[in-house]
């Protein structure tokens, strides 16, 4: 018998990443809910996904019965829905944050420890290949700057909607425990126009670093150690620098790119946990994310 996997919430992100990884799977039964009814016909008939797996309500998709959910609606709406979820005894995914606050992400943590329920954070950078390769090695000094070409936004938004993907990486490269911690910033009239926060600990230091204006959409991450420096350009272009020599790592050309960004991969460890082929992420791992998240707001607008 199929799994039954819902896509609950079919914008951008569903559509561009998560649909064509999800419907390449074997041994699925798609499930599609959201509340646009225009959408859900489109795509559901882009996938050829039958009637009676089409849902416009979460209710009437709980009485059908799933076996698991891949969620991606507006962070607004994470904690009713992931809770109703939890509630109903579905394995969840979601996409990061769990809540834009630490209160709302650490209540569905402690739920889903209450209840037995498997849940899962998005954190798809973890994932990458290059930054999984990136760090294999030492790990001196880790930088990983993520900018915006234009638009500025507010404190929380940003941070919890985008610097939180900076947050956890570095969290993730870090080589060791983290003993000191220092957030920087420039906020003007209530806008982020840039954001910085410093991981120290024992022989290491990691760095996360945004601009909300720099001109250029770019992400670039820099890990040094041991005599050598790995760079990676937005999540695939790797150069390796070792005893004054530049070698430029191959691509694979023919990659898809939710390979390189690491979705097919979260999508993968997801569903094996939920199977039970490997165990799912910590939890309060991710949940120590959104507690850093929360300090660098307050850092920034106390």
């Amino acid at each position: 018998m199929a799994d039954r996997v819902a896509v609950i919430g079919l914008g951008d992100i569903a559509r561009k990443a998560y649909l064509p990884t999800i419907t390449a799977r074997a041994g699925l039964d798609l499930h599609l809910l959201t509340r646009n009814a225009e959408r859900l016909a489109e795509i559901a008939d882009q996938y050829r996904v039958p009637a009676r797996r089409r849902f416009t309500g979460l209710d009437e998709l709980l009485e059908h019965g799933i076996d698991a959910a891949f969620v991606h609606v507006p962070t607004s709406a994470h904690a009713a829905t992931v809770g109703r979820l939890l509630d109903a005894g579905v394995p969840t995914y979601v996409d990061k944050p769990l809540d834009d606050s630490l209160a709302g992400a650490r209540e569905l943590v402690e739920r889903a420890e209450r209840l037995g329920v498997p849940l899962m954070v998005g954190f798809n950078r973890r994932y990458v290949p290059a930054y999984v390769e990136a760090g294999r090695g030492a790990r001196d000094l880790v930088v990983l700057q993520k900018n915006q070409d234009s638009g500025g936004g507010g404190v929380r938004e940003v941070v919890f909607d985008d610097f939180i993907h900076v947050v956890d990486t570095v969290r993730f490269l870090a080589p060791g425990p983290v003993e000191r911690v220092l957030v920087s910033g420039v906020v003007t009239g209530g806008v982020l126009e840039q954001v910085g926060l410093t991981l120290a600990g024992n022989g290491f230091t990691a760095i996360g670093l945004m601009h909300r204006r720099a001109g250029a959409k770019q992400e670039r991450l820099e890990v040094s150690g041991g005599g050598v420096k790995v760079e990676v350009a937005d999540l695939g272009r790797v150069t390796r620098h070792e005893g004054g020599r530049v070698t430029l790592m191959p691509e694979d050309g023919w990659a898809p790119v939710a390979w390189r960004r690491g979705i097919e991969q979260v999508c993968d460890a997801f569903l094996d946990g939920v199977r039970g082929g490997g165990g799912l992420p910590d939890l309060r791992d991710a949940l120590r994310t959104h507690e850093l998240c929360e300090q660098v707001v307050a850092e920034l607008t106390g």
